[in-house]
């Protein structure tokens, strides 16, 4: 994965919800309760944002052969939520590369989650340590 991207799409399910909720205990009402959720300022249970971040981790195309290790996820800003039932997909840019040895670069993107109505949901940068390819030598 280099320059500008855009994922696939993924819908959140309820079931994702409570899986995550149950994987984390993170029992927050907004996410787990519909009764308590519906007079909240959402009007409705939402995703929790890190549910959000996992996801787009796991739609970006991440080539095994050369990223070697995620380094840091950092300025997480969460700008809307995410309703069950919302289809969401990142679109990426590579805004940073710096070599690390001859084989190797620690390469930073700018991630936008966005919902199924092209509204960012997230914004997030990501640190990846990355196996650069070899050289071909005609």
């Amino acid at each position: 994965m280099t320059g500008d991207f855009k994922s696939r799409g993924r819908t959140v399910t309820e079931a994702d919800v409570v899986a995550f909720s149950a994987l984390t205990g993170d029992w927050h009402p907004q996410h787990s309760d519909a009764v308590w959720a519906a007079q909240s300022a959402f009007g409705e249970r939402i995703a929790h944002g890190m549910l959000i971040v996992s996801f787009a981790v796991g739609l970006v195309a991440f080539d095994p052969e050369r990223v070697v290790a995620l380094r840091r996820i950092r300025d997480v800003v969460f700008k809307r939520p995410v309703r069950l039932g919302d289809t969401i997909h990142v679109e990426g840019t590579e805004s940073e590369r710096r070599d690390v040895d001859e084989q190797t670069a620690l390469v930073t993107w700018n991630w936008r989650i966005v919902n199924q109505d092209d509204e960012l949901v997230s914004r997030v940068t990501i640190e990846a340590l990355v196996r650069e390819p070899a050289e071909v030598v005609a």
